[in-house]
């Protein structure tokens, strides 16, 4: 992290604004809107520094939250969440020649202030000092308003005059052609209109000391990071927007620079001086290195003592693991799942009720990146990791399904005469249908069939054709060996390549409820937070397809012709299935379905079961078929703020065999992905599953943690005042900044621990592996991910630290202890 901003240059005068832009982008927030959320790490700019090093900074510099209080782990101690050993350990490891009594005050009994001061903010606070102005409150409104307006995508009833020369150029036009000024003063204005605006000027008359140009941007922008956020990623990002608008962050700044101006013009005249005028020296550099306090060190240790007394856990149940099973070849069916860590429980039940059969987990895009057109000329949607460039489009064709019983209306009902007749008609119809689905949820959705057949799905253009030419850029549809090489790479990667059974099911997932702007969180991340059921669909599509068969016979992968997939979509907060192109199996397997079928019906039932543990307001006591239906019922309510607690609790990632993991209770805490050491001995397969659900997995994970521990900064904070601003985002109120991160209601019953992925392969490949990339090799090497290997074999855990696998023994851990 080279950010040193204070420095001679600046001092003589010279500013680098480009380099402060870029600067800014690293420590703003990345987070796309609503419609496109995938999870990240929100503190991606410091993770090339050691995870404690990385807090340590972003708590001086922001002021973050980043540990839990300190007697939420002495609680946690005191409960026997955090054992004894855990915390010695944890002593040892980073103070080797200080023993447990050394800190045994100041781990139980201290009491500490709290760090108050922070780096950002320290500049501009002077404006309240020095001129008794609060310059936030006089420009944020209006610049919200604007800035909202213009990126809307579909709620404001008239359109923000656009340009497609970008923001600032929308912005002089409606300001010289409009009735009414953007500002209440003539200067900003004719600094709009007459000049380039560029940020240094602009800064000049503003601050005037091109020392703290910099650290003046930092605290202006993190005054409202969801916006800023917003605007840098939409400039990072051209095309992603469903209306698109040109927007970069130079332009945010420059339009907030004129509103503060004309603030103060509209305060004092003309006649103020400059903010750098009437300050002291101050250091500008926001990013020199930090010291630790006492309490940073005190719940760092803490931390790592609640992460490893869980991690043992894992770790003592994998070591009594059983040999691989080695039941007969007979499977009565398989199923390919996303290695979701709410998938894991429907895995169990479904293995517990049919022995049989088997389950695989994956990255839920099922190795089959692409974007998505559901209809002609509709916008694309990433099926594939955010981080990945699909190269092909695949396009819904035939689609005929509308939406039953919808009161949309078109625009031109927003009318005056046509708003009130509307008003004075519908409108009751309407009030009437939202009071009935308050008190008794009425929904399409709730059915009481958990598994469905959908056999005239609309068709997919899976396949290329000559005839297809480029759109976009993108290949329109796979070629017969593009859809072999991807098929044979997700059945290698999982290890199945031979004994398949009649009917193969492909299972991606999504998530369905009313009232939920963060819908998309609920979705696959692997899929860029949109449902992996077209996934799933496409993948069965090309494994059927017999072209691609005779090519995978050819590279020793024989699937028998009576071996049928199928694609199917899990809705995990309503725990259904709904199964694609089932009309196409032959007579007996559609025999075979129906057996599998009244299976997947049962396990359904019991993963509803399970979860309804966790709601307070489902009675504990009811059956697995009422607790289903409870719990789809909660799906549909308006007034529901969990409609499923999604990936609260996540904190391992297993990448192995299923038969280390199989037939043990893990309470949806695990992320699982099936891979063989056997088959990839020189670990090209582990790289692409690393590779692809590392950052997935982790971004999770440190979203969730950081959502936990600081849900006003990093997190949204409640569900109940946000509003939705333009389908962006959510803000408190009408008029606040966007809310970044997970509300408190998808984080409350989460641990804060950092994932845990543990890989059976020898260390040495597995070094050689996480080598190969830079990004990958710091989420481990840095500690924003835990490694751990299993060694083929002797079974030995080897932790990855300081560059080097080490010995660890779970065993050394207090038997008693209360699982965390």
């Amino acid at each position: 992290m080279n950010a040193s901003i204070n420095d001679r240059r600046a001092e003589s005068g010279f500013y680098n604004e480009q380099e402060t832009l870029e600067l800014l982008r690293c420590f703003l927030p990345s987070q796309p809107p609503l419609k496109d959320f995938v999870h990240h790490n929100p503190l991606h700019g410091f993770q090339s520094l050691k995870f404690g090093d990385g807090l340590a900074s972003a708590s001086k510099i922001f002021g973050y939250q980043l540990y839990l209080p300190l007697e939420e782990y002495r609680s946690l101690y005191d409960s026997g969440r955090i054992n004894r050993y855990a915390l010695e350990q944890a002593i040892l490891e980073k103070y080797p020649d200080e023993g447990f009594e050394c800190w045994q005050e100041r781990l139980f009994s201290k009491q500490y202030e709290p760090h108050r001061h922070t780096r950002i903010g320290a500049l501009r606070s002077n404006w309240k000092r020095e001129y008794q102005i609060d310059i936030d409150s006089q420009t944020h409104p209006a610049l919200f308003r604007i800035l909202s307006g213009y990126l809307d995508q579909g709620i404001a009833t008239w359109r923000f005059p656009v340009s497609p020369a970008g923001f600032i150029s929308s912005l002089r036009k409606m300001e010289q052609n409009g009735l009414v000024s953007f500002f209440r003063r003539k200067r900003a204005s004719r600094l709009l209109l007459e000049t380039s605006c560029e940020i240094k000027d602009l800064l000049g008359i503003l601050v005037g000391r091109p020392a703290l140009y910099s650290q003046y941007l930092f605290d202006q922008q993190f005054a409202h990071p969801g916006w800023s956020g917003m605007a840098s990623w939409g400039e990072n990002n051209p095309g992603r927007l469903l209306q698109e608008r040109n927007i970069s962050l130079r332009e945010l700044i420059q339009l907030e620079l004129l509103l503060e101006i004309d603030a103060l013009d509209s305060r004092f005249g003309t006649t103020w001086q400059p903010l750098g005028k009437r300050v002291g020296m101050m250091s500008g550099d926001i990013f020199a290195p930090v010291e630790k306090t006492e309490l940073e060190l005190v719940l760092a240790i803490w931390q790592d003592a609640f992460e490893w007394s869980y991690y043992n856990h894992v770790l003592a149940t994998l070591s009594c693991r059983k040999d691989k099973d080695e039941r007969n070849s007979h499977r009565s069916s398989q199923s390919l799942f996303c290695l979701d860590d709410r998938s894991g429980s429907l895995r169990r039940h479904l293995e517990q009720a049919d022995p049989a059969c088997e389950t695989f987990g994956t990255p839920g895009f099922f190795g089959v990146p692409f974007f998505f057109q559901a209809e002609p000329g509709g916008n694309y949607t990433r099926q594939a990791p955010a981080q990945s460039k699909p190269e092909h489009v695949i396009k819904q064709i035939g689609a005929t399904q509308a939406r039953e019983n919808s009161l949309d209306l078109p625009l031109g009902t927003n009318s005056l005469f046509r708003g009130w007749l509307i008003s004075q008609t519908l409108g009751f119809w309407a009030t009437f249908r939202l009071l009935l689905n308050i008190f008794r949820p009425q929904s399409g959705l709730l059915t009481t069939e958990p598994v469905k057949e959908q056999k005239n799905a609309p068709w997919l253009s899976v396949e290329n054709s000559i005839s297809y030419p480029l759109e976009n850029g993108l290949q329109i549809g796979y070629t017969v060996p593009e859809m072999a090489d991807s098929v044979e790479s997700l059945l290698r990667s999982i290890d199945l390549t031979v004994d398949f059974a009649r009917v193969i099911y492909v299972i991606g997932h999504g998530a369905s409820s009313v009232n939920n702007p963060h819908y998309a969180a609920y979705d696959c991340g692997a899929c860029s937070g949109n449902p992996g059921g077209i996934n799933a669909r496409v993948f069965a599509w090309m494994a059927n397809h017999p072209k691609v068969r005779e090519l995978l016979d050819e590279h020793g992968i024989r699937i028998p012709d009576r071996t049928q997939f199928v694609g199917a979509l899990h809705d995990t907060t309503r725990d259904d299935i709904t199964f694609y192109d089932t009309q196409t199996l032959s007579s007996e397997n559609t025999h075979y379905h129906e057996i599998n079928r009244k299976v997947f019906i049962s396990a359904l039932d019991l993963n509803a079961k399970e979860r309804a543990g966790r709601f307070a307001s489902i009675d504990p006591n009811l059956t697995p078929e009422r607790a289903h239906q409870a719990v789809r019922s909660r799906s549909v309510s308006l007034f529901e703020p969990r409609p499923e607690l999604n990936h609260a609790t996540n904190a391992v990632c297993i990448v192995g065999h299923r038969d280390m993991s199989r037939g043990h209770f893990w309470d949806r805490r695990l992320f699982m992905n099936s891979y063989n050491y056997a088959g990839d001995p020189d670990g090209k397969v582990l790289y692409d599953i690393l590779n692809a659900a590392t950052p997935v997995c982790g971004g999770i994970n440190l979203e969730y943690f950081f959502s936990r521990t600081d849900n006003h900064r990093l997190g949204a904070g409640s569900k109940l005042p946000h509003n939705v601003v333009g389908l962006l985002g959510v803000a408190n109120g009408m008029e606040g900044d966007l809310r970044t991160g997970l509300p408190s209601q998808m984080t409350e019953l989460h641990d804060p621990v950092r994932l845990l992925m543990i890989v059976e392969h020898s260390p040495s490949v597995v070094s050689a592996v996480i080598g190969r990339s830079e990004k990958l090799r710091e989420w481990f090497a840095n500690q924003w991910v835990h490694l751990v290997v299993i060694e083929p074999g002797s079974g030995t855990f080897l932790r990855f630290k300081d560059d080097r696998f080490e010995v660890y023994s779970p065993s050394a851990y207090h038997e008693n202890a209360v699982e965390p």
